[in-house]
């Protein structure tokens, strides 16, 4: 399947040799071509378990308000813990970590049709680092220096639990890439998220089960999002609401 739904393969096909031309094993993009994101796997099993090292990771117990101050601007993201848990943790958490402050959106794809703005990659804070090598970093522990890699965690229509690690067509996520939606950038292993996100321009049902929307913007926040360029930075990013939903690994219940 090469994008045949939306009239969307010319986007497939420019963007999957800008991957292609990064020459990285560890390129956190959202990719458009959908065989090679997944999105042809067999529908999903009934059952999903929690993969292992999850309880390493901070989760989102509900829902929170993450407010990015660009250019001047607010967008205001309703972050979804109920149907994301472990990637709407890892968002809170490196949000309170002002990981995401400073960074650069490296990636903004408007024609032939509007598809994504991504960034959040934290070595774009570094100057020196140069601007192909945008795209292929990710969250280190400070505590460790070990790179925090996340599970691809998509919950399916219907569903009581998330499927993790794996893609899949059938049945629809119960978190949509319609326009504005909120999602987690990886390579294409599965279980390769780490702190790049993006926001969908578009409804982008072809994305749908293979990366892991995990909130929304919200109000008027589409129309700040619509004026980013490449190269502009987030100049903060707050969580207004919804912090206490945050739990830590080993935090008491």
């Amino acid at each position: 399947m090469k994008f045949k739904r939306f009239g969307m393969a010319a986007i497939a096909l420019m963007l999957a040799i800008s991957l292609a031309s990064c020459g990285s094993s560890q390129v956190n993009d959202v990719a458009t071509d959908v065989d090679q994101a997944g999105a042809a796997a067999p529908a999903v099993a009934a059952e999903a378990s929690l993969p292992p090292g999850a309880d390493r990771l901070p989760q989102l117990e509900g829902k929170a308000t993450v407010v990015l101050a660009v250019n001047g601007k607010e967008i205001a993201i309703e972050v979804d813990g109920e149907s994301a848990p472990i990637t709407a943790g890892n968002f809170v958490d490196l949000v309170q970590r002002k990981v995401y402050d400073g960074t650069v959106f490296h990636r903004v794809v408007r024609q032939p049709t509007p598809f994504v703005v991504q960034g959040g990659d934290p070595q774009s804070k570094d100057p020196n680092v140069p601007a192909n090598a945008l795209g292929t970093g990710s969250f280190r522990d400070p505590d460790t220096g070990a790179a925090r890699l996340i599970p691809l965690e998509i919950l399916p229509e219907g569903a009581d639990v998330p499927v993790y690690s794996a893609t899949f067509n059938s049945p629809a996520p119960a978190l949509p890439h319609t326009r504005g939606a909120v999602a987690m950038a990886r390579s294409p292993a599965p279980d390769s998220a780490s702190a790049q996100f993006y926001f969908a321009l578009a409804d982008l049902a072809p994305l749908d089960g293979s990366y892991a929307v995990f909130g929304y913007v919200t109000g008027d926040g589409m129309d700040v999002v619509d004026e980013i360029q490449q190269g502009d930075s987030i100049e903060s990013a707050v969580v207004t609401d919804g912090l206490d939903n945050l739990k830590q690994p080993g935090s008491a219940e």
